[in-house]
């Protein structure tokens, strides 16, 4: 019996070091979500450089479309944003969830560095942020043409996320 204790911490060790291993295998940037293969949830918001214009969900009805969330405030956005100019120059529609952001730097910021989307929906509260379940800015959604939310990518998109995540699920769907 005295000997069979030796060989716990060995035992400890070996268990602890399967799990590690087995953590090192699994994408950091996976972040799975419950509205995956779900519609996209209700809202109502205004339109960005035109306050007065109230959209829905509807605006995701007959084409599909990235929906990015984004926010001037987010260095990462500084860095997928020309990104993001270059898909919207190839025809990829763009919606913008514009997160908890100062509406004046927002429409000065699109004015300098250009303006990939569509359109772009104020959400200063946050709650339609929260209803997508967004840990942070960002975040991009691809949402097929009946509005159904088919993949989310957490983090910066660029040339490598899109051929390798976005794009594959982009072609099922157009």
């Amino acid at each position: 019996m005295q000997r069979l204790k030796l060989f716990v911490p060995l035992i400890v060790f070996v268990v602890l070091a399967a799990f590690l291993f087995n953590g090192l295998k699994r994408d950091p940037n996976a972040m799975p979500s419950a509205l995956i293969d779900r519609p996209i949830p209700e809202f109502s918001l205004a339109v960005l450089g035109d306050e007065t214009q109230q959209v829905d969900q509807r605006i995701f009805q007959g084409q599909p479309a990235l929906l990015n969330v984004w926010a001037t405030w987010c260095v990462s956005c500084r860095v997928e944003h020309p990104y993001l100019n270059k898909l919207a120059k190839e025809g990829i529609r763009i919606i913008g969830l514009n997160y908890k952001d100062d509406t004046v730097e927002a429409n000065k910021w699109l004015a300098e560095k250009g303006d990939p989307f569509a359109l772009s929906v104020i959400d200063s509260s946050g709650r339609m942020g929260l209803d997508l379940g967004v840990f942070g800015a960002p975040e991009t959604y691809v949402v097929d043409s009946t509005g159904t939310i088919r993949y989310k990518h957490v983090g910066v998109v660029d040339e490598r996320v899109w051929q390798k995540h976005l794009l594959p699920v982009w072609q099922k769907i157009k």
